[in-house]
């Protein structure tokens, strides 16, 4: 387990996101990486995650996301729009008497 404190900052940037907390703990056996303390996960685009908690499941790409007591998890998610591409409509040949 690797443990870092104070003001934490983790940089995916394959991903394209960065992650902030007041602390990070890594669990090399569980592939799982946890982040407690005003956690803050942007990604380019404007992506976001805040919470109190955060757990990473690293092998199946999973978030947990734990909101303060009494609290919620907020989050923002912007939809990339991509332009619908038409296929050509073929008709159907006229009917022959």
């Amino acid at each position: 387990m690797i443990t870092a404190t104070g003001n934490v900052r983790i940089v995916y940037p394959d991903e394209r996101v960065v992650a902030t907390a007041r602390q990070a703990q890594y669990f090399s056996k569980e592939h799982r990486v946890v982040l407690s303390g005003d956690v803050d996960i942007v990604q380019e685009g404007g992506n976001l995650i805040r919470a109190e908690r955060v757990v990473y499941l690293v092998d199946g790409e999973r978030l947990i996301a734990i909101p303060p007591a009494g609290e919620q998890v907020f989050s923002r998610v912007r939809i990339q729009q991509t332009p619908i591409q038409q296929t050509p409509v073929q008709q159907a040949p006229a009917a022959q008497p």
